[in-house]
């Protein structure tokens, strides 16, 4: 906790720090370069923008931005644009030799967007790091930090998509070298690189990588409250697959899909699986690795059997300590609930007992829908550039899974087909990735990017 404030204070530093490269203004050695050996040559600042780029003299937010300095003479950056809408630039600190690897010789410049990690926080004194509950809300802080959002609309209704976008146009316009530029975004991230393109571009940018990328903002067969179809259909794939190899389905005398439907039916054998079954069952195919364990899985709890799903579960606990090593990183539930609900949600007649219902029907579900569900933390009134795509689009590379639960493929795929209008762009698809391709296949991710950059 001491070293994240150690690293706000250190990156408020002023431009005349000794030792500062000129071409960085701002920027100072981060306090935390020896608490993960990913952090060891970055350099850190705190940038103010605007409360509400619409409104200039309502305030002013400070960003969080690291950067990771090129081996070697730089000869581009990389802007990395993070998922969420809650996640820090942190999601990406783990795979910052994956990033070296795609782009040799760029500076990777990481922002944490308002509203995560250690930008300023919708609620700053309950999302503090030094408060009760670290950087995630705890007890009586969730009432709290409600109660301010409610007192103080004006605030609260800035922590848009929009003003986000203008955020990372302003970043790299003022603090942005004379090399080639290039952003990469993920997941959400993907949806605020185009909303971004679409309202406020930056002056210059050589290209985009769009990972994992989210459906159109009116794509009403894939948006978030229908992400359990999304899963549960990438979930059955993954079950048909197993059908198809003889290698797997030798392990069961019926369709794998018909196997875990019983399995499903008997509270007995299901129990291992935890009180939300098919939640857990969707975590699961969250990552290519306990993806490949499913169908033993399976197998394993119609004999009674747990250890290939203690084996996965251990598994899933090792990929959220890789994350968990960097401070920062987490998910901002009050961003990701005023965002998803104000912008991605086109059900806004969804009810708790929709979601029991449509949950019925299926193997795996998410539990992100129930989030999208009335509850204390406000809302904003949709923009007029929701939907919005952009006339122009640099050269634009998508990275996406076949197989990725969380982002249809096929969401993807029609949003890529819409953005041809607007400039080159070009779907490169995983066969092996799970959501995130950076992480789930990163040797893919690797060619696909360095010959994107090569061009």
């Amino acid at each position: 906790m001491l070293a994240a404030g150690a690293v706000l204070s250190l990156a408020a530093a002023t431009p005349a720090a000794a030792g500062e490269p000129a071409e960085w203004p701002g920027f100072t050695p981060c306090a935390d370069v020896d608490a993960h050996p990913a952090l060891g040559d970055t350099r850190c600042a705190q940038l103010a923008v605007p409360l509400d780029h619409g409104a200039p003299a309502t305030g002013t937010v400070d960003l969080f931005v690291r950067k990771f300095p090129a081996h070697g003479a730089a000869t581009g950056e990389l802007w990395l644009i993070a998922g969420g809408p809650g996640e820090s630039g942190a999601s990406f600190y783990p795979f910052i030799d994956t990033l070296r690897a795609a782009a040799p010789g760029f500076d990777l410049i990481v922002p944490d967007h308002r509203g995560t990690g250690l930008s300023t926080r919708l609620c700053p004194s309950e999302e503090s790091a030094d408060s009760a509950g670290g950087m995630a809300l705890e007890g009586a802080e969730w009432g709290s930090c409600i109660g301010a959002l409610h007192a103080d609309p004006q605030r609260t209704q800035a922590f848009t998509i929009g003003n986000a976008a203008r955020d990372v146009s302003l970043l790299m316009d003022r603090h942005g070298g004379d090399t080639r530029r290039y952003l990469y975004g993920v997941s959400y991230g993907t949806q605020l690189i185009l909303r971004t393109l679409a309202v406020a571009p930056p002056e210059r940018l050589d290209g985009v990588i769009l990972d994992s990328l989210v459906p159109a903002d009116d794509d009403l067969r894939h948006d978030l409250s229908r992400r359990s179809q999304v899963t549960d259909a990438v979930g059955r794939q993954v079950l048909r697959d197993c059908d198809a190899r003889p290698d797997c389905s030798r392990y069961f005398d019926q369709p794998l899909d018909e196997a875990l439907a019983a399995l499903l039916a008997d509270p007995e054998l299901s129990e291992p699986l935890g009180p939300k079954p098919k939640y857990l069952l969707a975590a699961l195919i969250d990552f290519p690795r306990t993806r490949a364990m499913l169908p033993f899985i399976i197998a394993g709890l119609h004999r009674g059997d747990t250890a290939w799903l203690d084996h996965a579960q251990a598994e899933l606990g090792r990929v959220q300590q890789t994350f968990a090593a960097f401070p920062q990183f987490g998910s901002s539930i009050p961003l990701v609930s005023l965002i998803s609900r104000s912008e991605n949600n086109r059900r806004a007649e969804l009810t708790e007992e929709m979601i029991e219902s449509e949950e019925a029907g299926l193997l795996f579900a998410s539990p992100l829908p129930r989030h999208l569900l009335p509850g204390g933390f406000p809302t904003y009134e949709a923009p007029a550039e929701l939907g919005r795509l952009p006339e122009r689009i640099p050269p634009t590379l998508v990275l996406h899974a076949k197989r990725d639960p969380k982002t249809a493929f096929a969401g993807a795929a029609a949003l890529a087909e819409r953005l041809d209008a607007a400039g080159d762009i070009e779907l490169a698809a995983s066969d092996t990735a799970a959501h995130y391709v950076l992480m789930t296949d990163p040797d893919f991710a690797i060619a696909q990017l360095r010959d994107f950059i090569a061009r």
